[in-house]
């Protein structure tokens, strides 16, 4: 019985894995470089800490970026990163959605307002990222 019940929950938390992975594989950008992400990489990360440290941003947006923070900080992932490729992905793909976010609930302005990079580096994260163009760049 007990075996039953521990074979029924391990079952359970793999096909959520299985799901979850299959819902960020779907939400990806199409056509997005890891490679080109990961050149971004800096810049998207003082972008969001400046975006999470404005007052003038509504409260969810913020909580958002700081829960993304913590996410990124965990020592274990969705899909591990001694994976090659496919184990970055999975927080490329979390920060463009949790960015779309942003962009929907702050405005374009904000983004553009905070980033620390080049106009290129932006138009290359709105591609990234499936951010408007218009609104940002």
């Amino acid at each position: 019985m007990v075996w039953e019940v521990l074979i029924g929950l391990g079952l359970g938390l793999v096909v959520a894995w299985l799901l979850l992975v299959v819902f960020l594989m779907l939400s990806r950008p199409k056509g997005l470089v890891v490679k080109e992400a990961m050149r971004l990489l800096p810049d998207t990360l003082r972008l969001l800490k400046r975006l999470a440290a404005d007052s003038s941003l509504p409260r969810g947006v913020r909580i958002r970026l700081w829960l993304l923070f913590g996410y990124l900080a965990m020592p274990f992932d969705l899909i591990p990163d001694f994976l090659p490729v496919i184990g970055y992905a999975d927080d490329v793909i979390i920060v463009g959605v949790v960015l779309r976010s942003v962009v929907r609930h702050a405005g374009p302005e904000a983004v553009r307002r905070h980033w620390p990079g080049t106009a290129d580096g932006l138009a290359a994260l709105c591609r990234a990222a499936q951010l408007p163009l218009d609104g940002i760049s």
